[in-house]
């Protein structure tokens, strides 16, 4: 497994991994409809403006890849909301379920975290569907709940979970702890 930085011929990749991470991970949360409607060409659109404007935007974007297919990725920068504490934000991180529970979203948050150190920020968050089935795995990377906010996703209403990095040396720290011990 390679995980590496992204680039701008990695936009279809990272395309079919979020459109099949969405239906994999939102089945039976966000409506069928929704799901059923997404489009690896209309992702794709999308991934290639914001691979082409990471530098200038800050994004940082990394994949995770196994004999060239890529099959997880993260993206990170500066909070969207203006949070005076958490000034860094986990904007994605989506991994194909055969590649879970093998260390695969560990090294990309590790990844997104270690940036936003060098960019100086001390604590990041993330939201996650409450209902998202995968959101232990921030807490097991050490995030705790900080607050929550409603959204609509294809007319249903759904609950959104911040989790907080109050201290994201200390998460960058762990993870390389765990990946050498």
């Amino acid at each position: 497994m390679l995980i590496r930085q992204a680039c701008e011929l990695d936009a279809e990749g990272i395309a079919r991994v979020h459109v099949d991470a969405w239906r994999s991970t939102y089945r039976g949360i966000v409506p069928d409809d929704v799901l059923d409607g997404l489009s690896y060409e209309k992702r794709q659109e999308r991934w290639n403006e914001i691979l082409r404007t990471a530098e200038q935007s800050r994004h940082h974007i990394w994949v995770a890849a196994d004999l060239g297919r890529i099959v997880g990725f993260a993206d990170g920068g500066r909070e969207r909301e203006g949070d005076p504490q958490y000034t860094g934000e986990l904007y994605a991180i989506y991994i194909l379920p055969e590649y879970q529970r093998k260390g695969t979203g560990r090294g990309l948050l590790g990844q997104i975290a270690a940036r936003l150190v060098e960019e100086g920020h001390e604590a990041a968050l993330v939201w996650v569907l409450a209902d998202n089935p995968y959101r232990r795995f921030y807490e097991r990377m050490g995030a705790v709940p900080v607050r929550t906010k409603e959204i609509t996703i294809g007319g249903t209403p759904l609950t959104e979970v911040a989790y907080g990095w109050p201290d994201l040396r200390q998460l960058v720290r762990n993870i390389r702890q765990s990946w050498s011990g």
